[in-house]
């Protein structure tokens, strides 16, 4: 078939002068590679010519709306940037949403319009009426929201006019531009992703976006992530850790979109490597939970070093109304089910599973969004200044240990009889059994050998080693105890008495409490009686005897760490007074001044010589009193043996006398009678109570008085006294014994460490 050539067409107008689209081409078809078309028509026709033209006209389109206007603001919130986002304010204001608990506030609003707009059509001052209502409802806000249930907090959190990532993100960044796709196919629009900027510093965000309105809420998928979502913010995480910049996760959905696709793309498996991948993350990261914290899908974003949660924001495995559906097979009980789960910021913080809790205003997120952002943003700058202190290593362990301790579990705890109904009876008792007393006695001589060994190197005694066989003597003596009560019969009584206590104690009339301990006390002198004839006696007696000898190896320990480091202080300090330039110039003189009259023994020295040497032996001492008085110890001086003798003797004379007289049968009702008295006016008495307590006390202290007031006690007190007095003031002793050595530096100084007597 023969082929036809037609003339190059002619361009007129601004198109004539350029380069046709045809001339970019090039063609292969007959054989003619990287000619234009132009030239190869040309050279077919040869001098053969047409003259026509042909033109054409460009068609009006619609203008290409780019986000990008021609003149920024540069003092848009969230940076120039944010103008590239197509992001943007909504043209029309949200509708107010009133949750259910929320109405009485709302009646008190209503009525504050009402005479507002009385106010305005009469004419009449009504400014009083209305300060007063809105007082009202101020307090009325502040009471519903500081006492709110965990339910309403769910409300709260689910709020469709709660402000979502990018509002916040828009808040808090200098700089935010948005980075897009999971590079396999698809952009999730419900994980956001994107670098921004707080206070000059670089970091990755992402968080789960959800809707304003209906229309974006479809376009967000309401929050819940496909896959190509937790892949989209896995590219993002392997980009910040490749670059250092920290990341800030975002959390609010109420779980990964669980349709039948989803599954089929491997949802669980792209919610599993986000996990496996975050903890190997070199760099910081903190999540904030915003809104609602459902499951997997708020986990895949938020294994981070922070964990820290909105003040009314949830966090969950599963959703109050699931569990409802689960446990009590209605949705009706959900906020029972959202009580016990535990999911609120505070219970959370409690249970170490959140790091902190940021504040929210007074109605909610949504009340204030601009001050919330701030809020998150001053606890995000805190928490990153400690998190950017720690090294590499540090910072993945950090990130380890902190979901580590998560969790809990206690042993030898019988479960509440209300929390075993529809629960699969258990075969295996309640109480572990005991550890026999062989294994128990190995390990107690074990730990002796340790603490034997560490003695004579002179090491630290094992306290972890000894505190850990103290806690674990003391569950066996338990559990021996509860064996031993269920082998008497006494087990039923025990427990009727503690909740009778339990009762009397929560009530406030606690004039029963005296009946209920005598009766409690018979009931354990019965227990003690019948002790013997349990079959595990012999066992608790070993056990108890074991407990006992820890338990003085381990005060023994805190009294030889107490006096080891008691020792080391006053060293320190003696040293540093002894090093004194003043106190030293004085010794170096004193020393001089001996050396110069080269008498052999102080004793031959002149009396001006002893004076000086007695008057820097006191100054010395008033220094190393004081020292020690700053330690709260009590100085007796070493030259003083048979006056601390007598004083002791005199202390146990003091203290027998007081015995006899508390002894006695009325100081000891008046006792008695004291006690039931405060026993009965508890936190808050009344007049007449404190009236009888007050005289109580007084006539106790008389007696208390007048048995001390004994002549034969008072004669004996100025005797030891005159005594005393007179050996201190004796010049035996003061004989310059201190300056004896060259360096000054050995001041033997005996110390009484009892700091709970002192005479005078």
């Amino acid at each position: 078939m023969a082929s036809t050539s037609h003339p190059p067409m002619a361009f007129s107008g601004s198109l004539a002068s350029k380069t046709s689209a045809s001339d970019l081409l090039r063609s292969s078809r007959n054989g003619v590679c990287g000619v234009p078309l132009k030239a190869l028509g040309r050279a077919r026709l040869g001098s053969k010519k047409r003259d026509f033209a042909v033109s054409a006209k460009v068609r009006k389109v619609k203008k290409h709306e780019y986000p990008w206007p021609e003149d920024p603001d540069l003092n848009v919130k969230g940076g120039v940037l944010s103008h590239l986002s197509p992001f943007k304010p909504l043209k029309e204001k949200q509708k107010p949403v009133t949750l259910d608990f929320e109405k009485p506030l709302m009646d008190l609003q209503k009525k504050i319009i009402d005479v507002q707009k009385m106010a305005n059509e009469t004419g009449l001052d009504f400014s009083d009426q209305i300060i007063s209502l809105e007082n009202k409802y101020q307090q009325a806000l502040k009471d519903l929201y500081t006492h709110l249930t965990p339910i309403q907090r769910v409300n709260i959190a689910r709020h469709p006019n709660r402000p979502t990532f990018l509002d916040h993100i828009f808040n808090i960044t200098e700089k935010f531009v948005e980075l897009h796709g999971d590079r396999a196919g698809y952009d999730d629009p419900a994980i956001v992703t994107g670098l921004g900027t707080i206070n000059g510093r670089s970091y990755m965000f992402m968080g789960h976006q959800k809707g304003r309105n209906t229309k974006e809420n479809i376009q967000r998928n309401f929050g819940m992530p496909t896959p190509h979502g937790y892949r989209k913010a896995l590219r993002m995480m392997y980009y910040a850790d490749h670059h250092g910049f920290p990341i800030i996760t975002f959390i609010d959905t109420p779980g990964a979109y669980a349709d039948l696709k989803s599954e089929e793309l491997g949802q669980g498996e792209a919610i599993a490597h986000n996990l496996r991948t975050m903890f190997g993350l070199k760099v910081p990261i903190i999540s904030i939970v915003m809104g609602e914290g459902g499951s997997g899908g708020a986990l895949a974003i938020g294994c981070a070093n922070k964990l820290l949660m909105l003040e009314n924001a949830v966090f969950y495995v599963a959703s109050p109304e699931a569990c409802a559906a689960i446990l009590w097979k209605t949705a009706k009980a959900s906020p029972k089910a959202a009580e016990k789960l535990k999911i609120t910021a505070r219970e959370l913080c409690k249970l170490q599973i959140a790091d902190g809790s940021i504040a929210e205003p007074l109605g909610g997120a949504h009340a204030d969004p601009y001050w919330t952002s701030q809020q998150i943003k001053t606890a995000i700058e805190e928490s990153m200044d400690e998190l950017t202190k720690m090294d590499t290593q540090e910072l993945l362990r950090h990130r380890m240990l902190k979901f580590r301790k998560l969790g809990g579990f206690q042993e030898g705890v019988p479960i509440d009889p209300k929390r075993k109904v529809n629960m699969k009876k258990k075969e295996e008792p309640l109480l572990p059994p005991g550890t026999p007393d062989v294994e128990l006695m190995d390990e107690v001589e074990k730990l002796k050998q340790e603490i034997l060994k560490a003695k004579e190197s002179s090491g630290k005694i094992p306290e972890s080693g000894l505190n850990e066989m103290i806690e674990k003597l003391r569950r066996e003596i338990d559990y021996e105890f509860s064996e031993a009560a269920k082998a008497l019969g006494l087990e039923e009584k025990f427990v009727i008495v503690r909740e009778e206590f339990a009762k009397t104690r929560n009530s406030n009339d606690q004039s029963m409490h005296p009946a209920l301990k005598e009766k409690l006390d018979q009931l354990k002198d019965e227990f003690n009686r019948n002790m013997s004839a349990a079959p595990n006696y012999a066992s608790l007696k070993n056990k108890l005897e074991m407990l006992q000898e820890m338990s003085e190896a381990h005060k023994l320990s805190e009294k030889n760490s107490k006096a080891n480091k008691m020792k080391e202080e006053i060293n320190k300090r003696l040293k540093e007074t002894m090093n004194r330039p003043d106190l030293k110039e004085k010794i170096d003189k004193l020393k001089a001044e001996i050396e110069s009259t080269g008498v052999s023994t102080v004793m031959d020295l002149d009396q001006g010589l002893k004076e000086k040497i007695v008057q820097l032996k006191d100054e010395m001492e008033t220094e190393f009193a004081g020292i020690f008085e700053s330690l709260g110890l009590h100085v007796s001086p070493p030259s003083l043996p048979d006056a601390k003798r007598k004083i002791d003797e005199f202390n146990n004379e003091i203290t027998k006398v007081m015995e006899d007289v508390v002894n006695s049968t009325d100081l000891k009702n008046k006792i008695e009678l004291l006690k039931m008295e405060v026993a009965k006016a508890g936190k808050i008495a009344d007049a007449e109570s404190k009236a009888k307590i007050q005289a109580l006390e007084q006539q106790i202290k008389q007696s208390l008085a007048e048995a001390m007031s004994f002549p034969e006690l008072k004669e004996k007190h100025e005797k030891l006294k005159a005594e005393i007095i007179e050996t201190v003031e004796s010049p035996e002793g003061s004989n310059g014994s201190l300056l004896a050595d060259n360096d000054g530096s050995k001041a033997e100084v005996e110390v009484n460490v009892d700091a709970n007597r002192s005479f005078a």
